[in-house]
């Protein structure tokens, strides 16, 4: 409701009232879930419990809610898979190069959360791990030998 609250009466009362004429409207009629328990008020929730069932309902990156340095050190641990499904070296060189510039500016800021070292991945390394994790290429078949058909003016003869 959008009206506000007359002068003189008191906010609890006001939505007191509101509630009260709702209810007689019925605006609480047949909501989803009526009748039914609420879910989770048998046990007590810490801070860590809310805080991971609240990245669940809304579908948060857990990497984003870790400290920066832990978080660069998990996808570093992540970076092979990661660079295993990549297409071209050039794009492996390209994801190395991005996540080692971030690591660059990790180190360059004051430290926020726990220290953690976090090491630079070696392109070369990389790039060789990613050539070692392909299958080799397969041998393109020659393509076949084009078959001479003879011209209709030389089949006369």
């Amino acid at each position: 409701m959008t009206e506000r609250k007359p002068p003189g009466v008191s906010f609890q009362t006001w939505v007191d009232s509101q509630v009260r004429r709702a209810q007689e409207a019925g605006a609480f009629d047949d909501l989803a879930g009526a009748g039914r328990p609420l879910a989770g008020l048998d046990r007590e929730l810490t801070s860590y419990d809310w805080a991971l069932e609240w990245a669940r309902r809304e579908n948060v990156d857990p990497l984003g809610m870790l400290p920066p340095g832990l978080a660069l050190r998990r996808e570093r641990e992540d970076l092979p898979a990661r660079l295993a499904r990549l297409p071209s070296e050039t794009a492996v060189r390209a994801a190395v190069d991005n996540f080692n510039a971030r690591v660059d500016a990790f180190w360059r800021r004051p430290a926020e959360g726990p220290p953690v070292p976090v090491g630079q991945v070696d392109v070369a390394a990389a790039v060789a791990a990613w050539r070692a994790a392909r299958p080799a290429p397969a041998e393109e078949a020659a393509p076949p030998a084009p078959t001479t058909r003879r011209r209709w003016w030389r089949r006369r003869r």
